[in-house]
């Protein structure tokens, strides 16, 4: 464990330095706080090296103003409040208002629905993952996503001069990653011309090894496949029609996944996510046992 300070944190949304050196402590496997700490074994504020690089931070990104409501909240008035904001991750304060947890839609499904939890019951405090893992606004973004991808979860609060700023989503740093692969890949087109002038150069004397080389050059390069980066015993958690929302749920935490796909016989009809759980069923005050995974999937998957 890292020995560099921890920076303190916040009041309402904030983390207090109190309550800082548990924020890297092993932690229940949930979305935000896995169980490790974060890639560089501390959550304390990183160097900046973006101010001589250029490169973009997360305060440059499109953030979302985190919602905040208290940790005594019920899990069924959490789950309408997240769906009035379409928001599908949340931070709870305790009572004397500093930040002291965070519970996302994926908690939602596996820790109170596919555990048997009454929501309108149930304080939100119950599920949520203490003292959560959180970037600073001048952090590198390519750092925000690995620490996420690393820790595997989706959402990280930001800090800013001790205040909790925005609510970071996984998509916004993948959409800056994308968009500097598409730099990239405008860059390589020189490459890929160079490549077929090449081919058409030397034509027909080109013998077959360096043909066959520079074939796969250009797949390896220029046409990557899901092949590429779905591994081949990757498990699908599958649900029919007929089955109850709550089946669905269980079947998420069985395999650590946000969504199951919805099949009759061989052909998928559907995708029910952990989203869709929070949004059109325990928001809508429907039961998880009674509902079917048909009423609240997505048709078109």
């Amino acid at each position: 464990m890292s020995s560099n300070p921890v920076p303190p944190l916040p009041k309402r949304s904030s983390l207090a330095s109190r309550r800082a050196p548990s924020a890297v402590k092993k932690l229940a496997p949930s979305e935000n706080g896995s169980g490790a700490p974060p890639a560089n074994g501390n959550a304390s504020k990183p160097t900046s090296p973006n101010q001589s690089t250029g490169e973009r931070t997360v305060k440059k990104l499109r953030l979302s103003k985190a919602l905040t409501i208290p940790e005594g909240t019920t899990i069924s008035d959490a789950c309408r409040r997240m769906a009035a904001r379409r928001v599908d991750a949340v931070l709870l304060t305790d009572s004397n208002g500093l930040l002291s947890g965070i519970v996302t839609d994926k908690d939602i499904s596996t820790r109170v629905i596919a555990e048997g939890l009454r929501p309108e019951q149930t304080v939100i405090s119950k599920v949520m993952t203490r003292n959560p893992v959180f970037v600073m606004a001048d952090t590198l973004a390519i750092e925000a996503l690995q620490k996420m991808v690393q820790g595997k979860f989706r959402h990280l609060p930001v800090v800013e001069n001790g205040e909790v700023i925005a609510m970071l989503d996984i998509t916004k740093c993948l959409y800056d990653a994308i968009s500097r692969m598409e730099k990239a890949a405008e860059q390589g087109s020189a490459i890929a011309a160079a490549v077929e002038g090449v081919e058409r150069q030397w034509g027909s004397n080109f013998s077959a090894a360096p043909t066959a080389f520079i074939e796969t050059l250009r797949e390896k390069m220029f046409k990557p496949s899901l092949s590429s980066i779905v591994t081949e015993n990757l498990k699908v958690a599958v649900v029919s029609p007929s089955d109850p929302v709550y089946v669905a749920t269980k079947k998420m935490r069985e395999f650590r996944v946000n969504a199951v796909i919805i099949i009759t016989g061989s052909k998928p009809q559907g995708i029910l996510t952990s989203k869709d759980v929070l949004m059109r069923v325990v928001a809508q005050n429907l039961s998880p046992e009674l509902t079917l995974v048909e009423k609240g999937d997505d048709p078109k998957p």
